[in-house]
């Protein structure tokens, strides 16, 4: 009802309080304002950063990187045999581990599951940290050969009780290192030293000395990945 058609001497009657007409002004702002703050909240925590680092599996046998890789010094490659020479580093078969149980630690019940996998020829079913998209192609020996550390991607694996993902394997983190590659070469024969120091501590000079030398040059185009 329009005041023009209440009668004289009458209230007008609404059927909402007047202070509603207001309020699309009051909330226009915050209308604005909540898809960025929805597409930011997104854009963080549906991403690897958030989903994937951290990922801390429990395994069928409680393997220590930390004294193995660590304090005993056992090279990367004694286990991973493929990451010089294939796509997939690979996982060991009982056999590498029986080669020093076989005689250490014989009898412990932890140990059970990978004396049944070397009796029985059955895999350890460990479950896998470290794993790209289906629709990404990476090449573990690539990388190896242009001597990017494993602790550029996997973090201090020496000091890791239960190893856990610590890089989110994104393809933004991944372009980064193709773009800008020296931060992270080393010269040959140092890719699986962990804790390394570059020689007067100077990485960037180090990488771009090597890079230059070795004629390293990464792609960034959508082919060098997605085949």
């Amino acid at each position: 009802m329009s005041t023009s058609q209440v009668p004289d001497g009458k209230k007008p009657f609404f059927v909402f309080p007047e202070f509603h007409n207001r309020l699309p002004l009051l909330l226009a702002p915050v209308l604005a304002i909540a898809p960025l703050g929805l597409i930011g909240a997104m854009w963080y925590y549906f991403s690897p950063q958030f989903t994937d680092v951290g990922y801390t599996p429990e395994q069928p046998v409680p393997y220590s990187h930390k004294l193995h890789a660590g304090d005993l010094g056992i090279d990367c490659r004694y286990c991973h045999v493929g990451v010089e020479r294939g796509p997939h580093a690979g996982v060991p078969p009982a056999q590498t581990c029986m080669n020093c149980h076989a005689t250490v630690k014989k009898d412990s019940p932890w140990l059970l599951p990978v004396r049944e996998s070397y009796t029985t020829g059955e895999p350890v079913p460990w479950v896998r940290v470290h794993k790209s998209p289906d629709f990404v192609y990476f090449d573990h020996s690539a990388h190896t050969r242009a001597t990017i550390g494993c602790e550029s991607c996997h973090g201090r694996i020496d000091q890791m009780i239960e190893v856990s993902q610590v890089s989110p394997l994104s393809m933004s983190w991944c372009l980064d290192c193709h773009r800008d590659p020296a931060q992270h070469l080393r010269p040959q024969g140092t890719a699986t030293v962990m804790g390394y120091q570059p020689q007067g501590g100077d990485q960037l000079a180090v990488g771009s000395k090597i890079a230059k030398e070795n004629n390293i040059n990464p792609p960034t185009h959508c082919s060098g990945c997605h085949r």
